[in-house]
């Protein structure tokens, strides 16, 4: 098996290179299409990584992946599973390319808000729609006796 490698992105400019002994990969039978063959063919692909042992992280990435990873994780471990075809190879292939996606995502910087103020438009129009409302509900009062 090759290294994965990550494209860059955000958090990670040069990209990422997992060395393919910190992957772990796993064969099982898989359930949907593939006829006679599904039921003796180990297609099932469950690719999983150690994100607190891996080299492939700095110790800001691998915060920010763990962080983010969180719900997805088993202790510091992330497993991606791929069964959509029909081969083994085809399901390795996606699994990767799950993983390495998941990887791009969790290492990006979170983005900074920054706030806005209300377009003088925006401000207008809500003084206009409040007082729109207000005359509505004088409208409904019992009219004042002389």
């Amino acid at each position: 098996m090759d290294d994965l490698v990550v494209a860059p992105g955000p958090g990670a400019p040069r990209g990422l290179r997992v060395p393919a002994e910190d992957l772990l990969e796993r064969f099982s039978r898989a359930s949907g299409p593939g006829g006679q063959g599904v039921a003796t063919t180990d297609s099932r692909v469950q690719l999983s990584l150690d994100l607190g042992t891996t080299s492939a992280l700095d110790d800001v990435q691998r915060a920010r992946a763990l962080a983010r990873l969180e719900g997805r994780l088993v202790g510091t471990v992330l497993t991606v599973t791929a069964e959509e075809h029909r081969s083994q190879r085809r399901n390795r292939t996606a699994a990767r390319e799950r993983l390495a996606e998941l990887l791009r995502e969790a290492v990006a910087p979170p983005v900074v808000r920054r706030p806005t103020r209300p377009t003088r438009a925006s401000r207008r129009r809500a003084a206009e729609a409040k007082r729109h409302r207000s005359q509505i509900k004088r409208d409904r009062r019992r009219p004042e006796q002389p």
